[in-house]
This record gives C-alpha cells, structure tokens and sequence, in this order.
C-alpha cells in the first residue's frame, strides 16, 4: 500500500487542530502523530478510522495515493472523494480550488439532475462570461 505522509498534515491543518490535540483525541502520544505525518511509522486501522472520522473523510481518501488524472487534455478530472460533514459541509481538494479558482467568499451554484448528479458552477467565472 502506498500510505500517504502528506495528508495527514494535509488534514489535520485543515481542520485547525494541533499534534497534540489529535494525539489526544487518539490516545496516542504526540510523538506518534509526528512519526505518522512524516512516514516514520504508521497508525493502525483503529486510528485510521478515528483519523477518517475527524478529518471528515474517508479511511481510502486518508491513506490512498490517488494522482488526479486528466483524459487526454480534455478539461475532465478526478480529484478523488471527500466526505460530507452533519451540516451538510464539504471541503474540495486543494487543487480542484486551484485550477478552478475557487476562492474563500466565491458564491457556488449547485445543480442537480437526478439521473446525472451534482454539478457545481463557481459564479466569479459565470458572472464575468456575461
């Protein structure tokens, strides 16, 4: 398995906490989670879990390496899963936001279709083109 170093730190940052807080959060000791963030050493499945669960992902998102891949320079990509939160919350990957630019404050129309699924229209682009 190609465990993945960097989102740990990825992660946790996202969420505002600190080595010692997930440590705590854990019952390990901070040292672990350090050793974890820089591929010294690994978590077992039980805190992978509680890592998933805090993180608001998934246990495949925490530890797989999943290279976005694009179709023969067709605009289309997959930037791999994120979990949605109680209040109905997600967090797009770092580089969906980039190559979209998408910004803290952007107004998101979400679409719907049903048979299709959800799309997700950034307005700053929309609005401009008009």
């Amino acid at each position: 398995m190609d465990f993945q170093y960097s989102k740990l730190k990825m992660y946790r940052k996202q969420k505002g906490y600190s080595q010692e807080e997930i440590a705590e959060k854990l019952g390990v000791s901070r040292q672990a989670v350090a050793k974890w963030e820089k591929g010294e050493s690994l978590p077992d499945i039980e805190s992978c879990m509680k890592l998933a669960d805090l993180y608001d992902t998934t246990v495949d998102m925490l530890i797989r390496k999943i290279k976005e891949t694009k179709d023969l320079d067709d605009g289309k990509h997959i930037f791999g899963m994120c979990k949605m939160n109680d209040k109905g919350q997600i967090t797009l990957p770092a580089n969906c936001r980039k190559i979209f630019d998408i910004e803290p404050g952007d107004t998101i129309l979400v679409l719907g279709d049903e048979n299709k699924g959800i799309a997700l229209l950034n307005l700053k682009h929309s609005i401009e083109q008009l």
